[in-house]
């Protein structure tokens, strides 16, 4: 066998798992997120910078000023899902750098002191961080419905600041009936990778 994990873990981290698209009323606690975020939190990122920003809207006003941020297709399964979370690219990442990067606090100012490279920076790190939050959620055996279809600019004035740059929006829960499509095509290895 090639890989270190377990068939099984692959099959729930990867081959089994699927964007869900309805759950059951199974409400997803504090202490499961807790338990994913402390889980992908040593996923690798540049600088060891930490730009992924986690919002939990777990109230019902919450929840309604939400959806009407959402595309239409997206507003029900957001509505009824267990948990929902944004997760956001924190363009402001640089202040915690002398702690995150001890080795190498200069780099805070070295590299991020504009905010242009500030703002390209934690995008792409905030996106894999959030990929990482992906994987965690199925780690503890939970679906996610990670989407983007929402006005971007109107859920950062109802739930973030002018720091902050939404990137996907969430839903978290136990699946429920008819939750996934089947599996689409993936391309082979042959079309990926190339060796030079």
């Amino acid at each position: 066998m090639s890989l270190a994990l377990d068939p099984a873990a692959q099959d729930l981290l990867f081959r089994d798992a699927h964007t869900a698209n309805t759950f059951t009323d199974e409400p997803v606690t504090e202490e499961q997120v807790q338990a994913i975020y402390d889980l992908v939190k040593f996923g690798p990122t540049a600088f060891n910078q930490t730009p992924l920003r986690v919002t939990l809207v777990r109230s019902a006003e919450a929840r309604e000023r939400l959806v009407q941020h959402m595309a239409e297709g997206n507003q029900a399964k957001t509505a009824s899902a267990p948990l929902v979370a944004i997760l956001a690219a924190d363009n402001e990442f640089h202040e915690e750098l002398p702690t995150l990067l001890p080795s190498f606090p200069q780099a805070k100012d070295l590299f991020f002191a504009e905010r242009p490279a500030r703002e390209s920076s934690a995008t792409l790190n905030a996106a894999l961080q959030a990929a990482y939050f992906i994987v965690g959620i199925r780690a503890a055996g939970l679906a996610a419905g990670p989407m983007t279809g929402f006005d971007a600019e109107g859920i950062r004035k109802e739930f973030l600041d002018d720091d902050h740059t939404p990137l996907i929006v969430v839903n978290i829960g136990k699946p429920g009936e008819g939750a996934s499509y089947p599996r689409s095509p993936r391309l082979a290895y042959e079309q990926v990778v190339t060796t030079v």
